[in-house]
């Protein structure tokens, strides 16, 4: 039905290189400081929370176990691309090899969709805890929470690990051959293959079915009876502490959802090269960076924690 090659086919590619932003070095060296900034920020954002997690007692909860684990999640994902993109921004184009493609995708797509599955999970925490507050304890025990993690992780790496296999066996035409793209993604990879893609498409047309289509629908569904339970409140500050906890939650599920069913759901003849690399920065860095400034600038306990640990660092050097 199509060719099929070994990866590391000695007639195809031996390295990639990825098309650049710009040509014009004002820009490059402005782009870069741009990405340097945005990836920092996001380091040091997610790592706060994650240390903040770790470290207060108060935070050892399941909504905040998920938060911490989505954390390191978007920790991992960005580094799996930044480092590397910021190396091709500053001076001359980096190639990376076959193989090296090949894990970036790897870890790329299971790393991203774990962050999808985790998304899922934190929706069904808020819906466990506002639907039934009482049964909340009982329901959402330590060994369940670690289970749910351990299967968003265990389930994004079966279908990355498969999807790139597939991907890889296709043969890649010349020598070296240009991504337009930031990243070894799986459109812009597909483009450079020399043989019929249609079975490839359509495997990852279900991946992201059940990556994104599925996860969110669940989102859906929960968020239905949790609306529904929350107009039941009566308190008008019940209220707007219950919609508090859910919109912060919501305003990342619709990014990355969203942008990521444009360049993984939306056909490839309608889709644009040039589009999928801009939707691409959004999930690569926005959803990233809005996940601690979400969490943190509207969460009065994570607040919390973060000021009692700097006041007490303060007083500790004074001393």
């Amino acid at each position: 039905m199509f060719a099929r090659s070994p990866v590391l086919n000695q007639s195809g590619p031996t390295e990639f290189v990825f098309r650049a932003f710009t040509t014009v070095p004002e820009l490059q060296a402005l782009l870069f400081l741009l990405f340097l900034l945005l990836y920092s920020m996001i380091l040091c954002g997610n790592a706060a929370i994650v240390w903040a997690v770790r470290t207060h007692s108060s935070l050892h909860t399941p909504m905040y176990f998920f938060l911490c684990n989505l954390s390191f999640v978007e920790i991992s994902y960005t580094t799996v691309v930044v480092p590397l993109m910021l190396a091709n921004l500053w001076g001359a184009r980096k190639p990376i090899p076959l193989a090296g493609c090949g894990a970036q995708m790897f870890f790329f797509l299971t790393l991203g969709g774990a962050d999808c599955f985790l998304l899922a999970i934190m929706a069904y925490d808020r819906y466990v805890a506002i639907c039934h507050p009482l049964r909340y304890t009982l329901i959402m025990t330590q060994k369940l929470c670690v289970r749910m993690v351990l299967c968003a992780l265990g389930l994004a790496l079966l279908l990355s690990l498969q999807l790139t296999c597939l991907i890889f066996t296709l043969p890649f035409c010349g020598h070296r051959r240009e991504i337009n793209h930031f990243l070894c993604d799986v459109p812009p990879v597909l483009r450079l293959a020399c043989a019929d893609i249609r079975v490839h498409q359509a495997v990852l047309y279900v991946v992201g079915i059940l990556v994104l289509t599925v996860p969110f629908l669940l989102i859906c569904v929960s968020y239905v009876f949790i609306a529904s339970a929350i107009l039941r409140i009566r308190s008008a500050e019940g209220r707007r502490r219950a919609f508090s906890t859910c919109s912060s939650h919501l305003t990342v599920v619709l990014l990355q959802y969203g942008f990521c069913a444009l360049v993984y759901l939306r056909p490839q003849s309608g889709s644009s090269v040039d589009e999928d690399r801009q939707f691409a920065l959004v999930y690569t860095f926005i959803t990233p960076l809005l996940n601690p400034l979400i969490y943190t600038l509207r969460n009065k306990d994570v607040k919390g924690a973060l000021k009692k640990a700097i006041s007490r660092k303060g007083t500790a050097e004074a001393l």
